[in-house]
């Protein structure tokens, strides 16, 4: 019954979907913040069993996605089940912790109503689909992606490798595309930029981008085939040297300083699987092709 009715009403998926993608961006939040520091943690623990250490950083009890409760980062007040519901409990409360009055960060809910819009695009979109499920899965794990990346220049495993899987497995029911197609694009993805990387390293002596770069192409060529590469490519490259270039300018930083090009490659490759069809087409008609 409920299924009917999503697949029959486009504005109640729609909106379905909206509320679903503000419960999954407050969820992002935890992801985006957690995350580095659980692979911080694994590698620090790495480290001393390698060296012999002694020592362990689970001395202040589990670290993960679930546990400890969420605290405020200034008085330590456990955030209550009100206090967190997505976007509405920070209007209500101002942007400020209910028990210290420090101010709440923004990105919280800006997050969350990111996650809400672009869930409700995919979906209006693609409809009640296979397809629209497939890319809410990747748009929250791009979102995630770009975030961590921005804040950290770290692109997770734990995020892009099941993502790349998940393609893969997609793309052999022909969701996106054949599964022929995703290979290729995993595997052109990853050589494609590992080449630009090793001609950056031999000219320069210096490394231009990070391996995550790398396999996050893949990535996303194993979602949307290796068509969808060379405007993956373009696209992130031109954002990347505009905003890169802004960026560095308000900051007053030198070109030397590094710049996380994760984000991107997702806004690129989000950008190619929905639109890559027709930007191709449209460069094909304005090139006479």
């Amino acid at each position: 019954m409920i299924l009917e009715l999503l697949a029959g009403n486009a504005l109640v998926f729609v909106s379905c979907t909206a509320v679903l993608g503000l419960l999954v961006g407050s969820f992002l939040n935890v992801v985006v913040h957690r995350l580095p520091i659980m692979m911080q943690r694994e590698w620090l623990s790495q480290a001393r069993e390698f060296l012999s250490l002694p020592g362990s950083d689970d001395d202040g009890g589990p670290f993960n996605l679930m546990l400890p409760r969420s605290r405020c980062p200034h008085c330590e007040h456990v955030i209550r089940s009100w206090e967190n519901i997505p976007l509405i409990s920070w209007l209500v409360l101002r942007g400020r912790c209910s028990a210290c009055k420090a101010p709440i960060s923004c990105r919280y809910p800006l997050l969350e109503l990111s996650c809400a819009l672009i869930s409700a695009f995919v979906a209006w979109h693609y409809g009640f689909s296979w397809q629209a499920g497939a890319m809410l899965l990747l748009s929250w794990g791009l979102l995630a992606m770009s975030l961590i990346d921005a804040e950290h220049q770290l692109l997770p495993d734990a995020l892009v490798f099941p993502l790349l899987w998940l393609g893969l497995i997609a793309n052999s029911f022909g969701v996106f595309c054949t599964l022929h197609d995703a290979l290729w694009g995993a595997v052109l993805g990853y050589s494609s930029l590992w080449a630009v990387y090793w001609l950056f390293r031999l000219t320069t002596g210096k490394e231009g981008m990070g391996y995550g770069d790398f396999k996050l192409l893949a990535m996303l060529g194993a979602w949307g085939g290796w068509q969808i590469l060379p405007v993956t490519i373009l696209l992130s490259a031109l954002s990347g040297a505009l905003i890169g270039s802004i960026m560095l300018r308000l900051r007053k930083a030198d070109m030397v300083t590094p710049i996380p090009f994760g984000p991107y490659l997702a806004f690129a490759g989000w950008v190619a699987m929905v639109w890559g069809e027709r930007i191709n087409a449209l460069y094909l008609s304005t090139a006479g092709l």
